[in-house]
């Protein structure tokens, strides 16, 4: 086992790559060939929202699959039953659509790395204060890149914002200007039934444009 904490996994993923695949609707016999292709596309960020065929199942296999260095957990994530389930599988990272401190905490208390999902001031300043690593900024279609900046302005200077929601290689970068710090990555990256092969052309274009924004 690795000797860094989850903590320290999570800020190396970040800094290599802040992006989260987020593989709704994929099936666990699907699971390990897509993720090695994301590794291979530079991918250490991923994610089985709970609403796919056996989500534990692919989390289980892909978290088996990956070298530590990578972080693979759970979107859609709604109950504190839902954080002890993702534990027992070996998932490390709570993902969620919403800012449910409970939840929060109990992911916490896992020792899990925790990613609510927020669109206002208020809703980022609990979800912060009940141990939050980092804010999925949610849904960004309604969160503008000019709103984020608002709201950017008056968070925790550090604070990781991750946009999620119509993400596309070619709109990163209004939200990477108003203080974006990495996105969440939906069916511009991943849909139902895509082969690996289709998958890792994504998301060599998503790496692309993210390498091209930061230089």
């Amino acid at each position: 086992m690795s000797t860094n904490s989850v903590a320290e996994r999570f800020a190396s993923a970040n800094s290599k790559l802040p992006l989260v695949a987020i593989l709704r609707g994929l099936k666990p016999e699907e699971s390990e060939g897509v993720a090695l292709k994301l590794y291979e596309a530079g991918f250490r960020l991923i994610e089985v929202p709970l609403n796919s065929p056996d989500p534990f199942a692919s989390i289980a296999t892909i978290r088996r699959a990956l070298p530590l260095d990578a972080l693979v957990g759970a979107g859609t994530m709604m109950t504190i039953e839902n954080v002890q389930q993702l534990k027992a599988c070996g998932g490390e990272l709570v993902v969620m659509p919403h800012a449910d401190t409970a939840v929060i905490r109990a992911a916490k208390d896992a020792g899990l790395i925790c990613a609510p999902g927020v669109a206002t001031p208020t809703e980022s300043f609990a979800a912060l204060a009940a141990g939050a690593d980092a804010l999925k900024i949610f849904p960004a279609e309604l969160v503008t890149p000019a709103i984020l900046k608002a709201i950017r302005v008056v968070l925790p200077k550090g604070t990781r914002l991750l946009p999620v929601g119509g993400i596309t290689p070619e709109n990163m970068q209004p939200y990477l200007s108003a203080g974006a710090t990495g996105f969440g990555l939906g069916s511009a990256l991943y849909k139902p039934g895509m082969t690996a092969d289709k998958v890792a052309a994504a998301a060599w274009k998503f790496t692309t444009a993210w390498q091209n924004m930061v230089r």
